[in-house]
């Protein structure tokens, strides 16, 4: 995993999905707020639109550290030829053990943020702090599985494209379908951390929040925010794969490092971790895998995947 170029995607990645998550973090408000149990005006409104942002950018970097590194990792460890039928099975398991490493630093994040979004009086380390103090750190995990599960499904999607900006429109186009599909979990993980402590949804319980939602708003109530997550994760897109490439090419001369031969464009997939994935490749010439990479799980981004072309590695 030291291969030239690793570092450099890595940071760059992270880079990019901090400036999609601070960039779009309005959108990201009034969906939590539309899904919140006590109604998008008593939630805040448009008030505060950027109250819970600290908490987004902290969590934002390490969350795609923690998804890319164990992702390629676990890829390693599963290595099979790339010919082999199981390829697809691989980048499944690698891309679960991601998302179940990288909700790890995701949840508490998106615990904290999405208090913070529906009490814009409060601070974050205010939140924070009461959360710890009431609930100890199990509160900070609340909603964990409901996450994984969004964000494990969202991450097996796959895309082969040939162009960077072919992709874009490719990913932005598959991202807002999908992130249509999984609303109603994204409503069930909202309302999970939103919950009082002590009350039935606040266990954790992902079907009965979804049941709860159904009983007394019905299907609207499943699919509350629809039309905001789609326009974030559709429009992230194409702000991470500008800030991704001009982050990368400032690290690239900040290091006096060279890209390869060809290399104008690392084919950019349009989340943090498919996004780093994709450029290591192009500079080494990797052959080991030519189905396309899976997302990063982040709730902000579409992600289509570069196509691989066979030539002899450096």
């Amino acid at each position: 995993m030291d291969r030239p170029g690793f570092t450099t995607s890595l940071v760059a990645g992270g880079v990019a999905g901090v400036a999609v998550d601070l960039i779009l973090f309005p959108l990201d408000t009034i969906k939590t707020r539309l899904q919140s149990p006590q109604g998008f005006n008593k939630a805040g409104g448009f008030r505060g639109i950027y109250a819970g942002v600290p908490s987004a950018a902290i969590g934002s970097f390490p969350n795609a550290a923690a998804f890319f590194i164990t992702y390629e990792y676990v890829k390693w460890f599963l290595h099979t030829d790339s010919s082999s039928y199981l390829m697809p099975v691989k980048h499944m398991l690698a891309a679960s053990a991601g998302e179940v490493v990288a909700c790890l630093i995701r949840v508490p994040s998106e615990v904290v943020k999405q208090r913070a979004q529906v009490s814009a009086s409060s601070r974050t380390f205010q939140i924070f702090s009461n959360i710890l103090y009431t609930e100890g750190i199990q509160g900070l995990y609340r909603g964990y599985k409901s996450t994984v599960l969004r964000e494990a499904l969202w991450s097996w999607r796959q895309d082969r494209v040939v162009d960077c900006w072919q992709s874009a429109v490719c990913g932005a186009l598959a991202g807002g379908f999908a992130a249509a599909v999984t609303t109603p979990l994204d409503v069930a993980k909202t309302r999970i951390m939103l919950a009082k402590a002590g009350s039935s949804t606040a266990s954790g319980n992902v079907l009965s929040a979804l049941h709860g939602v159904w009983r007394t708003q019905g299907l609207s109530g499943l699919f509350a925010g629809v039309f905001p997550r789609v326009a974030a994760i559709s429009l992230g897109g194409f702000i991470f794969l500008g800030a991704y490439e001009r982050a990368r090419s400032l690290l690239l001369q900040l290091g006096r490092e060279r890209p390869c031969v060809g290399d104008s464009t690392p084919g950019t997939a349009l989340k943090t971790g498919s996004a780093m994935q994709a450029a290591v490749r192009r500079e080494q010439g990797d052959l080991e895998d030519v189905s396309p990479l899976p997302s990063a799980g982040r709730h902000t981004h579409a992600e289509p995947q570069p196509q691989r072309y066979s030539q002899p590695p450096e």
